[in-house]
Formats: structure tokens, sequence, C-alpha cells
């Protein structure tokens, strides 16, 4: 009785782990369908899901960009897919190299993988760290998750897939290495971490706030009708845009200041939060990781500056 109790158990705990995202995809284009996640931070509760996963279904197959932060994660995705075509998930486009975008490629072994190769090398270098990381952020829901490379490199430019045409893009404003995919048939632009919406900008790898606020006018003249940021709401107008600008601007501004007059990082921490940014997320956590990731540069260039 023991035995049968404990198989009843693990059967259950297994079922229950196998659907523990609760994904349920919304169309947002006539083949197109995005997965929205959590705009908190990674937690043990939300496992990772703090991402938006978009796919295309082609006549072919199933073009997916980006994969998830977990191999149960992909593995779900796969389940609800399933549910709406049975096209297989034949390419894989992974806009950078961050954990919640790309662990969850090891769920769909049958597809071709592909990124920059700014992006494969990144991986290479920092994927295996950034995937410990996440497992001590997120748990149990991480378990046998792994990286997996990517198969296929990409350039800037026409992608054409079995008839279905893709415009990418190679930017750099996030990650110094990141790819933005557009899609001329409907209009959608899959705009990856180039774009944050009612979250606070992660800028752990920004190369400079100025370049990527040049890649958020790169994007606005694409003749765009649906936004689907990296993280926050797909949208129908220029509100993340906008948002983008604002928010970058008032940073940019923020730490330029901070400079000038020689203030100490701890104070600009410190920061009040500008009311117009209210709603949107994590504004006072990331504003602590900003300082830190770009102060310094802000400092030396002063300094430079008053040198020349």
């Amino acid at each position: 009785m023991l035995r049968l109790f404990c198989s009843i158990f693990l059967l259950g705990y297994c079922l229950t782990a196998h659907a523990m995202y609760g994904l349920q995809p919304k169309q947002v284009a006539n083949n197109t369908w995005v997965l929205e996640g959590s705009t908190d931070n990674f937690s043990n509760e939300n496992g990772g899901n703090i991402v938006n996963i978009a796919f295309i279904v082609t006549d072919v197959e199933v073009i997916l960009i980006d994969s998830g932060p977990s191999f149960a994660y992909g593995r779900e995705l796969a389940t609800a897919i399933a549910k709406i075509t049975d096209k297989p998930v034949g390419r894989i486009l992974l806009t950078h190299h961050h954990p919640d975008h790309m662990l969850g490629s090891q769920a769909f072994p049958g597809a071709r993988i592909a990124a920059l190769a700014e992006t494969a090398q990144l991986m290479q270098d920092e994927g295996d760290a950034m995937a410990e990381n996440m497992y001590r952020m997120v748990g149990d829901r991480m378990r046998g998750t792994e990286v997996v490379m990517p198969d296929t490199l990409l350039e800037a430019g026409l992608l054409e897939l079995d008839n279905y045409r893709l415009q990418l893009l190679q930017l750099r404003g996030h990650t110094n290495a990141d790819l933005a995919v557009f899609d001329p048939q409907t209009g959608v632009l899959f705009a990856g971490d180039l774009v944050f919406y009612q979250r606070a900008v992660s800028t752990a790898h920004t190369p400079s706030i100025a370049t990527w606020l040049e890649d958020i006018e790169t994007l606005a003249a694409l003749p765009w009708k649906v936004i689907i940021p990296g993280h926050g709401p797909v949208a129908r107008n220029d509100a993340p845009l906008q948002q983008m600008r604002d928010y970058l601007g008032w940073l940019d501004q923020l730490l330029t200041t901070a400079a000038a007059q020689g203030d100490d990082m701890n104070n600009i921490m410190r920061t009040p939060i500008p009311k117009r940014f209210a709603d949107i997320n994590l504004t006072e956590y990331e504003l602590v990781r900003t300082v830190n990731h770009l102060y310094p540069a802000y400092e030396k260039a002063y300094w430079q500056q008053l040198s020349e």
C-alpha cells in the first residue's frame, strides 16, 4: 500500500511539474503568438518566467523567437505550441545570450538554433555561469537545464525560411549583441530586450545608454504594427518606445550630472524615482544595478573631457 501511495504521489508530482508555468499563448497576429512573462525579478515563485517568448507558424514549421528560462519551461512551451499547430518547431532565433531567453532550447532537439555570432560567443563564455546562477535564484524548476549552443550563425538582413521572410537587425544597446526581428508579413516587431515596457531596464551588459537610444530610433523607423518587448505587455502603439526614450534619457542625464558634480555612487542609488515612472516595475532595484554597471564610465568620460 505504501509503495502504491508513493507511486501515485510521484506521478502527481511529475504531472504538476510538467505544467508548472501555466503557459497560455496569446495570438497577436494572423500567425503569431506570444507568451507574456511576469515583470518581476527572478524568483522561486515564478521559476524565471519573466520573459516574453513568441512564435510564428508558417506553412512549413514553427519559428520560435527565444526559448525561455529553463528546460521545464521549454517542455511546457512545446506542449502549448502543439495545442495550436501540428507543425514542428524548426527554428529558434535567439535574440541575445541572457539565460531567461535561451535556456529552454534543450526541449526542442529537432530545431535549428540560430543567433548572432557575437551572441554565440557570449553564450560560450558566460552561458554555463548564467545557468548556474539561475539555479541559485530559481531553484528546482531549473533541474536538468543545460546550455545548448547555436548551430547556425545569423547576420543582419533578409532571412528567408521556407519562403517565409524575416528582417533581422543586429543592434547593440542591451548586451552589445542584440538581435531584433521584424516580420514584414504581419508588421510584428520582436524587439527582444532592446525594449522593456512597464519594467525597468537591465543594464548588466549595456555598452552605453547612448547606443541603446540609437537602437530605439532604428526600431521606431520600421513599419511595425505590433511591438513585442522582451519584458512587459505587447503594444500596438509607440508607448513602449516613448517610455524607453524617456527612461533611458533620465538615466543618462542623472549619471552625467552626478559625474560632473563628483557625486558618490551610494547617493545616486538613493535618487527618488520620478513620478512619471511610478508604474514601471523594479525601478529602484534596477537603478542600484545601473549605477554599479554604468557610473564608472560616466566618471571616466567626464575627467577625460576635462583633460582635453
